[in-house]
């Protein structure tokens, strides 16, 4: 023990010690209140992730690295036939015409991906391949039966060197139809492994098999009229939810369909909360666009069941007038479902129930709850507009996002080779950082000698460059 009159090391340093004082403390906790927000600025993106603005309430969780995509989109005078599925048998289908409709994605896309910065000119270089028809159009027009439009696919499939070398795996089509790739008959021959584009998900309800795979293929928005998806010059704009006359509208018509004709018969029973007008689509009495839309917006919730197929296209149009979308078909699938929370901005309810009950639901919903529902979708109805890749917050981009997730870094992995140090993992586009299946000759030369001319179990030299 140390002597009486004298202190320890510890308690001699300790004694030495400046007094802790408030101005220390309070520097210290500034001290741990910034290493903590450091920390977590360093922890996010440098660049905000596309639609952040768009959906605050949404993370949207695409990584920001879909700039390397390259896409080859084929010209309709490149390959014989491919016109004909375009402009029709004797080339008279307008683009213009197609263009209208709930079918007009068909050729928005293709028109958007020819301005793309996604596009290459070049087949060497692409990641993946788009081929531009307008079938359903041209079908729709007369210009081509169901046994022209299967003949002529065939016959332009045949020609495509690209698509038989990846059997198809890298080639993108887009069928904006109920039907889905169904309008090409023989599409389980030669399309069962190509990337498909459609509005339409499972149709095993109506089809032995279906065209639709969650696995390779994009569930893409309907297409809204153009008059409606710009925010500066909207034809038709939402009023006030106080100032609607209806709970709920269908605007549509039965078909012969079950749950159709259960509304329109709900809507006889509640005139004063089910809106469901006997719409004439033809004729002096015909509903125009504009007063549709009229229609459409002066209720809280709009009803959207099934038709033909699961999908229907006043599902994306009720965001757009702002009322809350009322999925009434089961088997729908929607697009984008990896970051848009649908919960949030609509209503799903079985088909099997549609009745009393499902007004007595809706009526129970505050309008506190309407109101938030209309605005987390006024955030992200940008995804269901077809405008350029370059804004953050678009169909188009969605898709290219959607794109790369199918895209395969390895297109023909029988004839890809790479090394540890091997000059095929970084010649080329060092920004795309991509292997590439040497020449014959580059096979030849670089693994025919060097793994054969020597004994087992004896070291081979590595060749310069390898």
């Amino acid at each position: 023990m140390p002597a009486a009159g004298t202190s320890s090391p510890a308690r001699r340093a300790t004694m030495h010690q400046p007094p802790c004082t408030r101005a220390h403390q309070a520097a210290a906790l500034l001290l741990v209140a910034a290493t903590f927000f450091l920390t977590r600025l360093l922890d996010r993106p440098l660049s905000p992730p596309p639609c952040a603005a768009a959906a605050p309430y949404n993370t949207w969780p695409w990584p920001h690295r879909h700039r390397d995509l390259r896409i080859y989109v084929y010209a309709e005078d490149e390959v014989d036939g491919l016109r004909a599925l375009l402009r029709g048998r004797n080339g008279d289908v307008a683009a213009a015409t197609c263009l209208k409709g709930q079918w007009g994605t068909q050729v928005k896309i293709h028109q958007l991906l020819l301005s793309s910065r996604f596009r290459t000119l070049h087949k060497d270089e692409a990641d993946l391949f788009f081929v531009p028809t307008y079938v359903k159009c041209v079908r729709m027009a007369g210009a081509l039966n169901d046994k022209e439009i299967n003949q002529t696919y065939v016959k332009v499939l045949s020609q495509m060197p690209y698509f038989r070398r990846s059997g198809g795996r890298d080639h993108i089509f887009v069928f904006p139809s109920g039907a889905g790739a169904h309008l090409f008959r023989s599409w389980a021959t030669f399309m069962n492994r190509s990337i498909i584009l459609t509005p339409e998900g499972d149709r095993t309800d109506k089809r032995g098999i279906s065209a639709f795979n969650t696995w390779k293929d994009i569930i893409i928005p309907g297409n809204v009229d153009d008059s409606m998806v710009k925010p500066d010059r909207l034809a038709v704009k939402p009023i006030p939810l106080t100032k609607r006359k209806y709970l709920a509208n269908f605007l549509g018509r039965a078909q012969g369909k079950i749950g159709r004709l259960q509304l329109v018969k709900l809507a006889k029973q509640y005139p004063d909360k089910l809106e469901s007008p006997e719409l004439k689509f033809s004729g002096p009495d015909k509903l125009g666009r504009i007063d549709y839309f009229k229609h459409l917006r002066n209720a809280k919730f709009c009803l959207a069941p099934r038709g033909e197929s699961s999908w229907t296209l006043r599902f994306y149009e009720s965001f757009f007038v702002e009322c809350v979308p009322v999925i009434l078909s089961d088997e729908v699938e929607l697009p984008f479902q990896n970051v848009i929370d649908y919960t949030e901005v609509s209503i799903k309810w079985p088909a099997s129930k549609i009745g009393p009950q499902l007004l007595e639901y809706l009526e129970s919903i505050p309008d506190e709850r309407v109101e938030e529902m209309i605005g987390r979708g006024r955030e992200i109805r940008c995804l269901w507009v077809y405008a350029p890749d370059t804004k953050p917050c678009s169909a188009m981009s969605a898709i290219m996002w959607e794109l790369e997730r199918k895209m395969r870094r390895f297109h023909q992995s029988a004839e890809t080779f790479w090394l540890h140090n091997s000059p095929y993992n970084s010649e080329g586009d060092p920004a795309r950082d991509k292997p590439r299946a040497p020449s014959n000759e580059e096979q030849k030369g670089l693994y025919g000698p060097v793994i054969s001319a020597y004994p087992k179990g004896k070291p081979r030299p590595l060749r310069k460059g390898v």
